[in-house]
């Protein structure tokens, strides 16, 4: 079995946790069905319309900002292999 990592205790370099996510709602631009969003940024699943990410209630935190982002120097994932050719004639 794998042994659960233990969590340190935040020093004082550690960036401040961000807020949660405010829920926003709104009508979509386009067709006017009513949409729910998070910090004013919005997308439509009935007709596919997006809002620009600059519209936003506050800006976007940056990727070293991100809790879930996964610790520096892991290797990136193995590429599953690629189906063979075809074969002529069938």
């Amino acid at each position: 079995m794998t042994p659960r990592p233990t969590r340190t205790e935040p020093s004082a370099a550690d960036p401040a946790p961000l807020p949660a996510p405010e829920i926003t709602e709104a009508e979509c631009r386009r067709c006017g069905t009513y949409i729910a969003g998070l910090d004013g940024r919005y997308a439509c699943g009935v007709c596919g319309w997006v809002n620009d990410h600059s519209e936003g209630h506050r800006r976007l935190p940056r990727a070293d900002e991100d809790p879930d982002r996964p610790p520096a120097g892991r290797r990136p994932p193995r590429l599953l292999p690629a189906p063979p050719p075809p074969q002529n004639g069938r």
